[in-house]
């Protein structure tokens, strides 16, 4: 078969079923091997930064990996930010661009961004596991399956393969097969290290766990559910980890960080915690509540990580103790220990309850009166607020980036993993467009709800037509505040020519959406919200809902606030 049928056919086995892509002249021998593959459905974006963020968004509601086509040069340099976003983030994205000929490689032809003019695999060689390009049919089968071993091995990262035309069209006798499931699926652990956690432990009541973003691909939630309500364990998570532990079990703190629950910001902050347990998590300036100095208890912090390279980087030499594993693994080993082994956890079961019951007996949010607030414009809260309650349990929530995703990561619950999805690292504005496509196709069944904002909307907006055109039904809830919110709370008082600098006209996305085949509705009045939402649900399609929100509003996030002005750089 040819290398264009054997790529998409080797995406089929590895459990991709959509190829997000952009065409053009360089990936032009892909388009008819589709007709030789009908298990993979090629959706074709609008830019190819948006086909990027689709894979993305897949990958991270799929579990697996995601796929986005696109030529080199131009194409390539277009999904950057998306890749980018992917990498800080650690999603497997496989980036395959076409190439000219290798031997036409500079000469001259139009497009050409191989090493025979600059080079464009050295653009992405610092945002992927590899960038490479291909110079021999033969090489083919080799080099993807390196690429997805590699994209799934420890810390998930993209990958890129450019794809030269020549390979594109040569043929090749191997057939595609999938990834050994079990070079992707092992997760290690130290244990003769991890066993430190019972000395540790010892005479210690309150013990916290933070889960981040390090533990998603282990598919870890029912052991750490497991390992919570065995030991009275309270969760938190991070932003990037929200929803593994569901939001309303009893031992379930929420989010600590940047616009964190109150909950979890006592437990860990103003309990006079004995010892923090850190399971898959970098503790970056956000989920470490800038780097506070009340982050580290009495008996230091038990970090868990496959990766040692930021243990360590904010706390003082014996403050952090290091198990080299998978936060999956560490869960699984401790549900699996017995009550003899794990004795320090078992005695102090319940005097750690009752204090965990009466952290929850307090708000649950900062600002509960704003989830109810009738104010015109409407207050960002109330959006949020009404569209969980309007949603059904297990819908799927993508956040893009802005002062809106403050206000959606502390104010909508979620209840499952991989069901809140926001580019955490990077972020990205508009990214969260095309991602909620991904999402949508990788989960099809679920409605997917993204949170964007009006500045988002400018930049991307345009991939509305994608899911309408292609039938991936999404619901865009747009806060459209007439300005860059974070932004422009940063700059009210600074002057005339800041604020008006990032103000923006009140433009009307809900027609927008209509001019693209998507409904749109247009929401001015709190008491408009439920009924629109509702109606996005019935309709079932791609709907675009334009609320008009106050700008003014503060986002939840004084504590860490609080601890950014706290903060001094220290070595």
């Amino acid at each position: 078969m040819q290398g264009t049928e054997f790529l998409l056919r080797s995406l089929v086995a590895d459990g991709v079923d959509h190829l997000f892509m952009m065409t053009g002249g360089l990936v032009d021998p892909f388009l008819p091997a589709f007709e030789s593959v009908p298990e993979l459905t090629p959706v074709v974006a609008a830019h190819e930064g948006g086909a990027a963020a689709m894979a993305d968004g897949y990958a991270r509601a799929g579990g697996g990996v995601g796929a986005c086509l696109c030529i080199g040069g131009p194409g390539l340099t277009n999904t950057v930010t998306s890749i980018s976003a992917a990498y800080t983030d650690e999603s497997p994205v496989l980036l395959l661009t076409g190439e000219v000929e290798n031997y036409m490689q500079g000469l001259g032809l139009f497009q050409d961004a191989t090493a025979g003019t600059y080079r464009d695999t050295e653009i992405t060689r610092p945002i992927t596991i590899q960038s490479y390009s291909i110079p021999d049919v033969r090489l083919l089968h080799h080099k993807y399956r390196f690429a997805v071993k590699s994209m799934l091995d420890g810390a998930r990262r993209p990958a890129h393969l450019s794809i030269p035309r020549d390979v594109q069209t040569g043929d090749l006798d191997v057939l595609p097969a999938p990834v050994a499931p079990a070079l992707l699926n092992s997760m290690t652990l130290d244990q003769d290290v991890a066993k430190q956690l019972w000395t540790m432990a010892d005479g210690a009541t309150r013990i916290a766990i933070i889960v981040g973003g390090g533990v998603i691909a282990d598919d870890a939630t029912n052991d750490l559910i497991a390992v919570a309500e065995k030991f009275a364990l309270p969760i938190a998570t991070t932003e990037h980890a929200k929803g593994l532990m569901p939001e309303d079990h009893p031992l379930a703190l929420g989010v600590f960080g940047y616009a964190g629950t109150p909950h979890a910001t006592a437990a860990i902050l103003e309990s006079d915690l004995d010892l923090l347990i850190v399971l898959g998590s970098t503790l970056n300036v956000r989920d470490s509540m800038y780097w506070s100095e009340k982050l580290v208890p009495k008996r230091g912090l038990y970090s868990v990580n496959i990766s040692a390279a930021h243990i360590g980087c904010h706390t003082l030499p014996g403050q952090e103790h290091f198990v080299r594993g998978h936060g999956g693994a560490f869960l699984r080993w401790l549900r699996e220990a017995s009550d003899s082994d794990a004795a320090t956890l078992v005695k102090s079961k319940a005097e750690r309850l009752s204090w965990v019951d009466g952290i929850r007996k307090g708000p649950r949010f900062y600002d509960i009166e704003n989830m109810t607030s009738d104010q015109k414009r409407i207050h960002p809260a109330r959006m949020v607020a009404e569209c969980r309650k309007a949603m059904p349990r297990h819908a799927v929530a993508v956040v893009d980036s802005g002062a809106h995703r403050a206000f959606a990561a502390h104010y909508w619950e979620s209840y499952g993993p991989r069901e809140f999805i926001t580019a955490s690292n990077l972020g990205p504005m508009g990214w969260g467009i095309g991602a909620g496509i991904g999402a949508k196709a990788a989960r099809p069944d679920q409605p997917v709800v993204v949170f964007s904002g009006d500045g988002c909307f400018r930049m991307h907006g345009m991939e509305v037509q994608t899911s309408a055109r292609f039938g991936l039904p999404v619901i865009y809830c747009v806060s459209n505040n007439c300005a860059l919110g974070n932004v422009y709370l940063r700059a009210v008082g600074k002057g005339a020519i800041p604020e008006r600098l990032n103000e923006a006209p009140d433009q009307d996305f809900a027609a927008f959406a209509r001019a693209l085949g998507a409904e749109g509705i247009t929401v001015e009045a709190p008491d408009e919200l439920a009924p629109a939402f509702a109606k996005a649900l019935e309709l079932n399609k791609t709907v675009v809902i334009d609320v008009k929100t106050d700008r003014t509003t503060k986002t939840p996030v004084s504590p860490y606030q609080q601890g950014a002005e706290a903060w001094s750089y220290r070595e």
